[in-house]
């Protein structure tokens, strides 16, 4: 797997849309997610994995759990796929990690805990559709049937009805990217993307060490985190647009008022 430094916000907008140009098109279209950390040690770990224990035991007990509780303001449609993005969504441990395609988001994402300041971030970028090259015939049928590149959660619905049939399917593990719904404004206005990996035991950091030339990491020097910050808010990209409601405005009023030091 590639790592890279940036030293500079000029190099940071050139790693990040690299291979960005698609000439059967002959236009500017990224194939890649992106998920932005504000300490560059952390690892792509799901909220089940750092439940820690038997955490992939827990997986079917927490979701059944969920769909009991929460069925009066639960998923539009009765399936796995739309129940794990609303649990995602709202908090509850899962194998699912959060994505984007936007850059800029991610850069936000590394940037926004001005507590990481003194700590190098990063931004990881994942090409969903050299990933997807490898998804199991049933899968795969469903993108190139679509003509798209990523799944939705009606097209996984259609083709895999449980996790257990998921693991069953997959003779390796694979990573799939996947459109969630839109169920409400923070997930349009990030441009959400998720993850999900077919063995919940998987970390998918581990799985792009086994498949070189599938994405890369890029660091970002403490000493740089002030300048994207202030470039970022300079340009809108701030808790009161990516977090819609009293909540984020807040959040972005704490952040933009604390002290530099």
């Amino acid at each position: 797997m590639e790592i890279v430094t940036v030293h500079s916000w000029e190099e940071l907008q050139s790693e990040l849309f690299e291979g960005s140009w698609n000439p059967a098109l002959g236009r500017f279209r990224s194939r890649y997610a992106f998920r932005g950390l504000s300490d560059a040690a952390y690892r792509l770990n799901t909220t089940l994995m750092r439940l820690g224990g038997d955490y992939a035991a827990l997986e079917r007990h927490l979701l059944r759990n969920f769909k009991k509780y929460a069925h009066r303001s639960g998923a539009e449609r009765d399936s796995l796929w739309h129940w794990l993005s609303v649990a995602q969504h709202y908090g509850l441990p899962t194998r699912i990690l959060d994505w984007t395609y936007s850059p800029f988001v991610a850069m936000h994402f590394a940037t926004s805990n001005i507590e990481k300041y003194s700590t190098d971030g990063a931004i990881w970028a994942i090409n969903y559709d050299k990933a997807h090259q490898m998804l199991p015939a049933p899968l795969r049928e469903k993108v190139d049937l679509e003509g798209a590149h990523v799944l939705t959660v009606e097209m996984l619905s259609e083709a895999v009805s449980s996790l257990a049939e998921l693991e069953e399917m997959a003779e390796r593990s694979i990573a799939i990217f996947f459109e969630p719904p839109s169920l409400d404004d923070r997930i349009v206005n990030q441009f959400a993307l998720f993850s999900v990996m077919s063995d919940p035991r998987k970390g998918l950091d581990d799985w792009l060490v086994e498949h070189p030339g599938m994405g890369r990491k890029i660091i970002i020097p403490a000493a740089l985190k002030w300048e994207i910050r202030d470039k970022l808010d300079q340009g809108n990209i701030t808790e009161r647009v990516l977090f819609p409601g009293l909540d984020g405005l807040s959040r972005w009023l704490k952040r933009r008022y604390s002290p530099k030091t």
